[in-house]
């Protein structure tokens, strides 16, 4: 799964908390990678940081970690700030649906060809239709005078497909996920932590 940890357009001390966070995160999951950081105004702070952590190894309840987290600190960059309040957001997302190309989830049908070809393509199904069971996506070849080599052609198309719809399927997500760094709601937090270390609250 992903996990995204955002500062939204909060200020510095946001971006502060966002690395203090992910921190804890890298700790408590030593399977965790980040995948896509956007670094923050000062060394070791993020605007937004995109995590893949194994679903399997996670600690913790993924309804319970989505949401408002509040950070109550006095500010480390303007000592005389009155604010002592700062949000981030967590959003956890399942990875981009990804298919994998196999030939056995492929459905060949035989069809007749049409077109010029004289009587072989006429009288005989040289030409194919493959179907990729699991999204359905049908492609057809039948320029080739064997059946074989259409089927080729057609497994050729197939795969072509399938993976221009896996870099679709990524970039949508991508694309939702980005959005939602903006998206951070101040207010009802459902996690609170206090001060430079950074303790959770009980």
């Amino acid at each position: 799964m992903w996990m995204q940890i955002s500062s939204g357009k909060g200020p510095e001390e946001c971006e502060l908390a966002v690395g203090l966070f992910l921190q804890k995160i890298l700790k408590e999951n030593k399977t965790t990678r980040v995948i896509d950081a956007v670094p923050g105004r000062y060394n070791g702070t993020y605007k937004s940081v995109l995590l893949s952590i194994a679903a399997n190894e996670f600690k913790g309840d993924t309804d319970n970690t989505k949401g408002t987290i509040l950070w109550i600190c006095q500010s480390p960059y303007r000592p005389n700030h009155r604010r002592k309040n700062w949000f981030i957001n967590i959003e956890v997302y399942q990875s981009a649906e990804r298919f994998n190309f196999s030939e056995k989830d492929v459905k060949i049908v035989a069809m007749r060809s049409s077109g010029p070809g004289g009587q072989n393509v006429n009288k005989v199904e040289t030409a194919v239709r493959a179907v990729h069971i699991p999204t359905g996506l049908t492609v057809t070849a039948g320029e080739e005078r064997s059946q074989y080599m259409n089927k080729k052609l057609a497994l050729a198309r197939l795969s072509i497909l399938i993976n221009t719809k896996n870099e679709d399927n990524n970039s949508d997500h991508k694309e939702s996920m980005w959005r939602q760094h903006n998206l951070l709601t101040r207010g009802n937090p459902m996690r609170v932590y206090e001060g430079k270390e950074f303790k959770l609250k009980q």
